[in-house]
């Protein structure tokens, strides 16, 4: 079994996101002792902006390909997805970009696009400095609506999301919401594949 673990935010240490992405493979570990883990750190090896017209030979080229065969080789995938102004941070969606190709993850046909990428289970460890799960703040949240999107187009529909939110929100409503996914992820959600 293959696990590939996503992280974006550029907080490095102080990063909500990658203590639930740790904390998720760290559990997936342990029930599945012999998981291989891949890791790509998006902001540490920063993706440059998707440029589709390439030379064969170019650099780019192996790189994006490597990117898309992470993915493919896959069966878990855990996403590290910080709230950046209302959705994902662009290291993040730069290295969306190399995952939705045509012919390897989706395809157009007579009636309309067909996902070729399912059967993956995609973990989402979501971080937000304020709350966009309900009240007004909802019409706002550009991140999650937008990831379910992404994955259910290329036929990955079994999305979890496990969230912590309203952490600028003061010190106690911080260690409140990592507290609380944490709680989820140490045996509250099933995660097990």
């Amino acid at each position: 079994m293959k696990l590939l673990r996503i992280d974006s935010s550029v907080l490095g240490e102080n990063s909500a996101s990658r203590s639930l992405t740790a904390a998720i493979v760290t559990r997936l570990r342990a029930e599945h002792p012999g998981i291989e883990v891949t890791h790509r750190d998006l902001a540490a090896q920063t993706l440059p902006h998707f440029t589709p017209v390439l030379k064969e030979g170019h650099p780019c080229v192996a790189r994006n390909a490597e990117v898309l065969d992470e993915f493919l080789a896959a069966d878990i995938v855990v996403i590290g997805a910080p709230m950046y102004n209302f959705t994902i941070p662009t290291q993040l969606k730069a290295w969306i970009d190399r995952i939705l190709t045509a012919g390897k993850t989706f395809r157009y046909t007579a009636n309309g696009p067909e996902g070729l990428a399912g059967g993956k289970r995609v973990i989402i460890a979501s971080a937000r400095g304020g709350i966009y799960s309900e009240g007004p703040a909802a019409t706002v949240d550009f991140q999650e609506t937008y990831l379910k999107h992404v994955f259910g187009f290329i036929g990955t529909h079994d999305l979890e999301f496990v969230r912590a939110e309203g952490l600028n929100l003061g010190a106690e409503q911080r260690t409140a919401a990592l507290a609380y996914a944490h709680d989820r992820i140490a045996g509250g959600m099933s995660i097990a594949a």
